[in-house]
């Protein structure tokens, strides 16, 4: 029955409602996910630090590096597992997804134990300062704790979506979210725990660890259409090698979201009042990454049905998915633009009160979604190109707004112009973005026309 009903949705329902009735439960799951990293900040924002704010701030490349290793693998395996299921074959979808979450779990305890080996290092190349250092220390031990969950969950949560069982991902995520609100000011103050910032890391390892529980629970349990099933784990170097060409795009993203974090930051180092830009900038990360969420519940419904008309190759419904995602897209970026630029000021103020801080933090805001539609066309545009086989210009347009564009305007600017230089950046490299994405709609259509024929890719 729940095979009957998932495929109805994927491959019956009219595109537009489709990707609509799949975006919503995942982008209220990834608004909650939001919530751990947005709590946190707001109850260190309550302990009158601003040093810890900043260790805080420093650890946002290292979150946005585990969020692409999970991606990986996940997004890869989510595409792959649509296509199989469009092609009707069940079974080679199960073998997929079990697969990739007994190597993400393999990965998850490497993260971990070398992350706590080289943590020093690590928040050091972060940019920390010896102030943060501590601070920065003692919440990234949690964080790679959390890899152990945190990996095959993303691969769990990716298999529901593939399938369009959304329903249980929204509520694993969510009851983690929630949790996390309540542990953390248990661990963090003095009427509890009393860890202070470490109390904030381990609340949020502890909640993640639930929803990990949840999802596992769903899938022992037979209820979902993909099965885990031991005999089905084959890690092949096919299947490996196809998983990872179709998930490293999305991956790239992160990993360039991740460097362009790390490298603001060591702009700011040299600039007068380095640690109160670095505070604020921290604060701007954890509130643009809700927009990026906004964008990515979206596209979370698009990818199963784009994916499922490509395997089943319904190349009118395929070109459907597309026009709806890329409009949505566009519409969803400028709304949170708008909300953004509006509202700049009271935001910052929800997580600090320092003027300086409020600031800075007003203009980096702004900055960061002046162009933001640029996020939303080139994470549309990724994901279609891996979704129709053309992984490697899916590669290139994941690495061109925070690697290619980004990383030479922020290695020269702010020498030039200070923090002015800074808020700069991103509009700059958000401007040559939009004008690639724009020159590559058309190759993108007549690439998904050619390979709609083609037998997809399997394990």
């Amino acid at each position: 029955m729940a095979a009957k009903q998932n495929s109805s949705i994927l491959g019956e329902a009219k595109p537009s409602k489709a990707i609509v009735k799949l975006a919503l439960p995942a982008t209220l799951a990834l608004l909650a996910k939001a919530v751990y990293n947005i709590v946190d900040t707001a109850y260190i924002g309550m302990l009158d630090s601003d040093i810890a704010l900043t260790a805080v701030g420093v650890t946002v490349p290292l979150l946005l590096i585990m969020v692409s290793i999970e991606n990986i693998f996940a997004a890869g395996a989510a595409v792959l597992a649509g296509r199989q299921l469009g092609a009707k074959d069940e079974e080679g979808a199960s073998r997929t997804v079990t697969t990739i979450i007994g190597l993400s779990v393999v990965i998850g305890a490497v993260l971990c134990v070398g992350g706590i080996l080289f943590i020093e290092p690590l928040m050091r190349v972060f940019g920390a300062s010896d102030a943060s250092l501590p601070l920065a220390k003692d919440y990234a031990f949690w964080m790679f704790v959390a890899a152990l969950a945190n990996l095959p969950a993303q691969s769990m949560n990716c298999a529901a979506r593939a399938e369009s069982s959304v329903k249980i991902s929204s509520i694993a995520v969510i009851t983690g979210a929630l949790l996390n609100v309540v542990l953390d000011p248990v661990f963090m103050f003095d009427w509890g725990l009393g860890m202070g910032v470490e109390g904030a890391s381990l609340a949020t390892t502890v909640s993640q660890f639930v929803t990990f529980f949840i999802l596992t629970w769903f899938y022992l349990s037979g209820r979902s259409v993909i099965k885990l099933r031991p005999r089905a784990f084959h890690p092949s170097w096919k299947l490996i090698k196809t998983v990872t060409v179709i998930g490293i795009p999305t991956a790239v993203i992160q990993i360039c979201l991740s460097v362009a974090s790390s490298l603001t930051n060591i702009a700011a180092a040299p600039l007068p009042d380095a640690d109160n830009i670095i505070a604020a900038y921290g604060v701007v990360q954890r509130l643009v990454l809700i927009g990026c969420y906004v964008v990515m519940g979206f596209m979370q419904g698009y990818q199963p049905v784009a994916s499922y008309a490509f395997g089943a190759r319904q190349e009118e419904r395929f070109h459907q998915s597309v026009r709806f995602a890329l409009k949505g897209s566009l519409v969803l970026t400028v709304l949170v633009a708008a909300a953004y630029i509006l509202l700049s000021r009271p935001l910052i103020l929800l997580f600090n009160q320092n003027p300086v801080i409020v600031d800075y933090g007003r203009w980096l805001l702004i900055s960061q979604v002046a162009l933001y539609p640029a996020f939303g066309l080139c994470y549309m545009m990724t994901i279609t190109y891996q979704t129709i086989g053309a992984s490697g210009y899916g590669l290139f347009l994941s690495m061109i707004r925070q690697g290619l564009f980004y990383v030479p305007f922020i290695l020269v600017l702010p020498r030039l112009l200070g923090v002015t230089g800074i808020y700069l950046t991103q509009p700059a490299a958000d401007l040559l973005t939009i004008l690639v994405c724009l020159c590559s709609i058309r190759s993108m259509k007549r690439i998904a026309s050619a390979n709609m024929n083609r037998t997809p890719e399997g394990g």
